[in-house]
Order: C-alpha cells, then structure tokens, then sequence
C-alpha cells in the first residue's frame, strides 16, 4: 500500500479532534468517489458521461423547446453535444453574488431547473448533479449559450471555472447550449469513447422522441464501414420504427406488432410500446424512462407485464380457454421484442445511472393505460388474438411440463434409492404454485433464521460452512473429495462441467445469502466462481442470483425501514426521517435477524430485491469472463499481484476517503 495513504494521518486516538475532520467542498466528493455518481471508472462510466449531457438536451426536446440535436466525436476523446433549445441561464445567480447561473450549475451538485417541475413536467435529470458530474471528472469543459441573441461561453477544468463567463457578441441565427468536454485521464486512464457504442446511443435517443433530429458526426479517422464520419435520425413512427428494424424480415406470431401510446390521467406522463412475438428466434428487452435507459427494468415494466399478462388471461376467458387462467408474464414475455417508455414526473430510480425505475405509481400508470389497448389488439382480430393466445399457451404447457418433472424428481428424492439429497438441506414441497428456490445460506445459525423464515412450499436452505473451497485453484481430485461442494452439487441435481445439464436443475433460483460484510462478499465470490466453472450452464440460462440483505435499520416511533448500505442509509436519513429523532440498528450477519425482519427484508419475493448473475449474451465471450475469473481466483499469486498493482491507484482514492 502506499506510503502517501498515511501522511497527516494522527499516530494516536488522542491526536483525532476536530482538526481530522476533512471537509469537502464544491466538486470534490465526485473526484474523490466518482463510483457514487457515475457506477465506476470503467468503460460502462466513462460513456454514461455522454448520457448524462445527451439527456440535458433530451429534455429541452421533450418539454417542446428544442427540435434538434446534435453530437459530435472528435479526436483526442473529445465530445460535443448541441440543442437548439432555451440555453442555460446566464445572468448572476441570486443566491451567489457575483456568479452566473451557468458557472453555479457546472460547479454545485444538486443546482438545476428539475426538481420544482416548473421548468420541465418530465425530464431524465433529476438530482441536479449530471451535467456538474461530467464537468468534474473532465480535464476540459466548454459550455456555449446562444440566448437572447447573445452568445456567451465558459470554460472549466476538473470542476473549476477556468476564468468569470465572457460575451461573445451577437448571434441573432443561433439558439440553445453547446457542451464540448474531454474525460479527465487522472479519473479514466487511457480508455477512449467508443463511436459504434456513442453513435447507438445517439441512434436510440431519437426513436424515444418521435419529434425531435438528432444529428451524429464524428472525426474521419474514428468513421468506419458501420461508423458514418455523418448520419441525420429522425423517426415519426417512434419506437413502431424502431421495432420493425429490430424485428427485420423475421416471422412473427402476429403479422401486426402491438404498437401505441397513452397519455396519464391529470398530465402526469404518458407511455409509449412496441411488441412483437417472433416465432423462431429469441427476443429482447429495452425499457426507458423519460428516454434515459433504465436495462434492469422496474416499475414501468411491471405494470407493462400485468397488463399484457392479465389481457391474455381475460381474452382465453373470453374464447372459452379455461387453462388461459394459468398463464404467467413470464409466459407473455418471453421471446418477445419488447420496448416500453414512460414520461412521468418527479421519477425515482434505484441509483444515480439510473438502471431500475423505482417509482410505484409507475406500475399502476402503464398498466392502467396498455390494458385497454391490449384488449382491443385481441378482441378486434380474433384471429389474430387467438394465434397469441396459442403461442402464449404452449409456452406456459412447457413452463408447467419442466415443473412438473422437477417435483416429481423432489418427491422421490425421499427414497434414498433413487436419489440421495445432503443431510443439511432443508427441501421445500414443491406442491406450491409458485417457482422453487434454493437458498445457499453462510452458517448454521443463519440457517435457523432462514428455515423459520422460509415459504416451506417454495423456498428450501442448504447452509454452508464458512468459505468453499476456491475452485479455480483446486484440483479436480480436491474438489471432488470436498463435502460442501458435494452437497452443493447433490442439491442441485443437474451434473457439472460437460456434464450439466440446467434441465436437470431441482429449482428455478438458486439464491446466494451472505452476510452484508467483507466475508460475505468473499464468500459469495467463492460461490459465483463455484457455479461460473462447475456449472455455467445454470448461470448462462438465468437461475442464479445474489439476495441483497439490509445492513442497517433506522426506527423513529413506530416507523421502521432498512438501508441496504451507507449510500442508502444516507438517502433515507435525508428523506424519510429528515428532521425526525432515529435510532440507527447495524445487523452484523444474517444471524441476528429475527425470521421476520429476514423475511420481509430478504426472502419475500414481494418485497425484497435480488441480482441476477449473467455472462455475456454471446458465449464466446465466456473466454474472456473466464480469464478474469483465472487472474482474480487461480493458482498463480503473481496474477492477483500484477491486478492489485495496476489498480491500487484506485483504491488507494477509495481507501483514503474511507
């Protein structure tokens, strides 16, 4: 570790007094712990810097003052982006004599024109921190303001205004804001934006806003065969044209995609879908809120699967279909081209790059308002419903066909003879309708917590004891004589290596619960690289997952609700009790969670929260995946040496704030 990690550090208890305390202001916290505001430093961060900028123009788009867009990639990573909308405000800010309102919201997190909802009803920035973010990790920051048919401009560097905003003269043709920045080396390294990843983005932005051009160049030397140095993205049709270019010449259930849009009840919002089921080939998933991209879906999506699911269901009522009454949203999804957008006011999502809609009247707004038009798609071509209705149909036979089989083989599983089962696993029935799941729990005394907890139907424990075996460093003869590895494998039911089969798999979920600490997460990580070598087909197909157990619980009076983190607790510090005497709880482990507080917060699928682990959608790149996992988990120390090398950097910053 370096030695610079410990300078002005006190060299005793008796030395820690007020003067210890580091205070940071302005736009320090972001450089300090850009992971908080953008997910990382990764590839996946430096991009959403983009998005963040992108989505400031999007909403001048969305709220009717901009028609055009525009986003430029030059050489040396830089980036502009342009609209032809209001321009950001210029003149001195009230509340900072001397400043402009420019300057004040480039520098100060939490400044903007979105949290009344007066300046904009529905917009993708929420928190006033994006475009503050992006000028804080950026070496360079150039904002123009074409406005009142002046143009002005100012520059900053790492957060910092490099000289006072300057006029420069008149421009009665122009309008809007320009933003040009380069990502700061010091925060991102050598990583370079992507044109291919950049011209998509820009690409996708415009099919979310039927009304607005979006206009993409980029540097002759960055263009390619996929990549025009210039391309123009307007689409009427909106996501129906998006749609039909991702669906192509494929056959689908339906020769009519379900397609529209609905406006909200009292102006809040309004919603706009394209579906469509392709016979022979796999579909996907695109959910968007106030055209940010929200991949893990969320509330939005809920309500969009109940309305479909409970369509289905009425429309087999309808045509005298009994069976129809089982079918799941699991069923209507599926293999299908999905995309849904939502415009709400004031939406909330799980974190700062917004991957989950949070927000609970989204359900009840989507649902609400596809329902009536879903029900018309069937009914008004019966046809055309009936053929739905049949593909949704097989699917669910299939769904409860590999059930069936799966409680058949539980139920025998009781005769020795025919399987055998570790002694510690606590099974489930399975004579419930819902899917089966498997909680592999850390310790006996979290078993205990977990089994009284449990849905005894649906829901079975297998406790381990204390850190597997590392996999990726044993021999084969070691990980075969291990008895935790062999209850887990027995468990399972569905073989290993060349050998497995996820079919055989004896639950739908298997769901790692550890303790929210430091030897959780490493026990978790021992188990992901279990199941990634010895059973990848399990992963690849979906099955396994990472509960998500609160780490604190804050109680004022009656009122009580658990913080999955310090981020979190810290949000709900400042909303729910803000202003309001708490206690604040620290759960040291699974273990000291009553069965009810682990139910409610952990296991029950209505209210708690789970990670799927994935690989890569394309299997090659399990190679890739598997050279990681080799370099972190392997058998050569060095490899471990030379990554925490290359990256102490990083942590070095994380540790220093810590």
């Amino acid at each position: 570790m370096s030695d610079d990690l410990f300078e002005n550090t006190p060299t005793s208890s008796g030395d820690y007094d007020a003067s210890s305390i580091e205070v940071l202001e302005g736009l320090e916290p972001v450089r300090r712990r850009p992971g908080m505001y953008i997910g990382g430093t990764d590839d996946r961060a430096l991009h959403h810097l983009v998005a963040e900028v992108l989505d400031n123009a999007m909403d001048e788009a969305v709220a009717g003052h901009a028609t055009r867009i525009e986003m430029r990639l030059d050489e040396g990573n830089r980036v502009t982006i342009s609209d032809n909308g209001r321009g950001i405000p210029v003149g001195e800010h009230p509340k900072y004599p001397g400043k402009s309102t420019l300057e004040v919201i480039l520098t100060t997190l939490h400044s903007g024109g979105k949290f009344s909802g007066k300046a904009y009803a529905t917009s993708g920035g929420l928190h006033g921190v994006g475009v503050s973010v992006v000028n804080a990790l950026s070496s360079l920051t150039r904002v123009e303001v074409a406005r009142d048919k002046q143009l002005y401009a100012q520059e900053f560097s790492k957060g910092h205004p490099v000289g006072k905003i300057e006029e420069l003269g008149p421009t009665p043709n122009r309008r809007g804001t320009t933003v040009t920045f380069i990502p700061d080396t010091e925060i991102f390294g050598d990583r370079k934006f992507n044109p291919k990843r950049l011209f998509k983005l820009a690409r996708s932005k415009a099919y979310l806003f039927a009304g607005v051009e979006i206009r993409w160049r980029c540097a002759d030397s960055l263009a390619s065969d996929d990549i025009p140095a210039e391309a123009v993205f307007k689409f009427p049709g909106g996501l129906a044209d998006h749609l039909a270019e991702q669906i192509g010449g494929r056959e689908c259930v339906t020769t009519q995609p379900f397609a529209g849009s609905q406006g909200f009840p009292d102006d809040q919002g309004r919603v706009e879908w394209a579906i469509a089921w392709p016979l022979f080939s796999d579909g996907s998933f695109s959910w968007y809120c106030n055209t940010v991209p929200t991949p893990d879906g969320g509330t939005h999506e809920q309500g969009l699967r109940a309305a479909l699911t409970k369509g289905l269901r009425a429309f087999g009522e309808l045509t005298g279909v009994k069976k129809a009454k089982d079918i799941s949203a699991d069923d209507v999804m599926n293999g299908a081209e999905v995309m849904l957008s939502v415009f709400i006011r004031d939406p909330q999502f799980q974190s700062q790059t917004k991957d989950r809609l949070t927000s609970p009247e989204a359900a009840r707004y989507v649902e609400n308002a596809v329902r009536d038009h879903f029900d018309h798609f069937l009914s008004d071509n019966m046809d055309r419903g009936k053929a739905l209705l049949g593909q949704v149909m097989e699917r669910m036979d299939e769904r409860l066909r590999r059930k069936a089989e799966r409680e058949i083989k539980r139920k025998t599983a009781t005769n020795a003879k025919k399987l055998r089962l570790p002694g510690k696993l606590t099974d489930c029935s399975g004579e419930g309708d819902g899917d089966t799941e498997l909680f592999i729990v850390e310790g006996d005394s979290a078993g205990g917590s977990a089994k009284q907890a449990r849905n005894r139907k649906t829901q079975a424990i297998l406790p381990i004891r204390g850190k597997i075996l590392n996999v990726a460093s044993a021999t084969a003869d070691k990980i075969r004589a291990n008895s935790e590895i062999a209850d887990l494998v027995l468990a399972m039911g569905c073989g290993t290596r060349k050998d497995c089969d996820p079919e055989n798999l004896r639950y739908d979920r298997i769901i790692i619960m550890t303790d929210a600490d430091v030897d959780g997460a490493h026990i978790a990580t021992l188990l992901m690289t279990f199941f990634f070598q010895e059973m990848p087909e399990v992963v690849r197909n979906g099955h396994l997952y990472l509960a998500q157990p609160p780490l604190y619980r804050l109680t004022s009076g009656k009122e009580s609700r658990y913080a999955r983190d310090d981020a979190h607790r810290k949000e709900l510090e400042e909303t729910v009790f803000k202003g309001k005497k708490f206690e604040v709880g620290r759960f040291k482990g699974l273990g000291e969670m009553n069965p009810q507080q682990l139910r409610e917060t952990t296991m029950d699928p209505e209210s708690r929260s789970l990670i799927r682990i994935t690989l890569p959608q394309e299997f090659e790149q399990r190679a890739v995946v598997k050279e990681l996992v080799d370099q972190l988990m392997g058998r050569n120390p060095e490899h471990r040496f030379n990554f925490i090398q290359n990256n102490a950097g990083e942590f070095d910053r994380e540790m220093i704030d810590a």
